[in-house]
């Protein structure tokens, strides 16, 4: 049985782990950073602790704290079991087995917890949803997507993606998608035609291979930028 999910569940990654599926250098962490679909990640929490300047947008954040905690306890067991079912699909090498795998994302979702409220005031957390966000033209200098598009491409179409990645050019200078492969371990069948569009429209995209490997396969991220 393939991994399987219905819907986009919150599930949060590392503030390590953004660094190695993005490949984000120094310079990059110096920037006006947008996260689009980060869910209960700690990139933002940690990336501010260090002083950096990152705004998240996700439509869970219009939930409160305790409704998010809930839905994190919801999602924990259901992902954790899928994770189980199917081991082959995934690398256990950073992340060894599937006990650290649930700490690792536990940690990381608790971090993001206890930094939610102060940063909903502080508008580091918008409640904002892709394919339209309500932010300006060139506002950041890089936009930063994991683990949301191509990834879900059963639930989300063609046309979603398309809307999708073409509002985060309008507002961010460079572009940077992770992974590149669907739950089920497999290619999204957008890739090809997304980034033909891209090109067409006067964008240069390129497959970044990066260090990160959890997904079996999942280490290449899509960079866009507009061609000068």
């Amino acid at each position: 049985m393939a991994f399987a999910l219905d819907s986009v569940v919150p599930w949060g990654r590392s503030y390590e782990e953004y660094i190695d599926m993005f490949a984000l250098s120094t310079a990059d962490l110096e920037g006006r950073i947008l996260g689009c679909g980060d869910g209960p990640a700690s990139f933002n929490t940690q990336l501010t602790r260090r002083g950096g300047s990152v705004v998240s947008v996700d439509p869970l954040y219009a939930c409160s704290t305790d409704q998010i905690r809930a839905r994190i306890d919801e999602t924990f067991t259901k992902v954790i079991d899928q994770v189980s079912l199917n081991r082959g699909d995934f690398v256990w090498n950073r992340i060894t087995d599937i006990e650290e795998l649930g700490r690792i994302r536990m940690n990381a979702m608790q971090d993001f917890l206890e930094d939610f409220a102060t940063g909903l005031k502080e508008q580091r957390y918008l409640p904002q949803a892709l394919p339209e966000l309500e932010l300006p033209d060139q506002s950041f200098d890089l936009g930063l997507s994991s683990h949301f598009l191509f990834l879900y491409s059963r639930q989300l179409d063609l046309e979603f993606h398309l809307r999708a990645i073409k509002e985060l050019c309008r507002i961010t200078k460079e572009v940077r998608i992770f992974p590149l492969l669907q739950l089920d371990a497999t290619p999204s069948p957008y890739i090809a035609p997304v980034s033909r569009h891209l090109i067409n429209a006067g964008y240069d995209v390129h497959e970044i291979e990066v260090e990160y490997e959890f997904q079996r396969g999942g280490n290449r991220m899509l960079k866009i930028r507009r061609r000068d």
